[in-house]
């Protein structure tokens, strides 16, 4: 009887604590979580498991001031690939092309961009599907 009831109790405590949250928190561990699996599916065999890129060939996603510089573009760079020489990583030039993904939803997109904007030292928050289909349509 007694082991119910501190069940009951923990799933209780369990219940105030994530209720306690925002509705914008939430969102963002959703994104964040989802996108974690996206990157692990999509991205992480290029740029790696701590998205440090490989040596001159493929560019890292620690770089902050690139990810919050270009973040109107990340979503196009995400969906329709890069072509150009990226200069501008770390000071270093990036030759290699990054390939498209345009069969990739814009929730994915989000999510993705989530993570990798609030993972390696970024800090960027939560990139809505919102943001991304406007950022989408920027790019087309």
């Amino acid at each position: 009887m007694k082991l119910k009831v501190i069940a009951f109790i923990a799933v209780m405590l369990c219940v105030i604590i994530v209720s306690c949250q925002s509705e914008a928190e939430q969102e963002y561990k959703r994104y964040y979580g989802s996108g974690t699996l996206v990157y692990k599916a999509k991205c992480q065999n290029c740029h790696g498991e701590k998205g440090e890129g490989l040596s001159n060939l493929i560019p890292p996603l620690t770089d902050t001031a690139y990810l919050k510089k270009n973040k109107a573009q990340l979503a196009c760079f995400v969906k329709y690939g890069i072509k150009e020489t990226i200069t501008t990583i770390n000071g270093k030039a990036y030759e290699g092309a990054m390939p498209a993904n345009v069969d990739m939803p814009a929730i994915d997109i989000a999510e993705v961009l989530t993570y990798i904007g609030n993972s390696f030292g970024n800090k960027m928050g939560t990139i809505t599907v919102d943001e991304v289909n406007a950022d989408l349509e920027k790019c087309k």
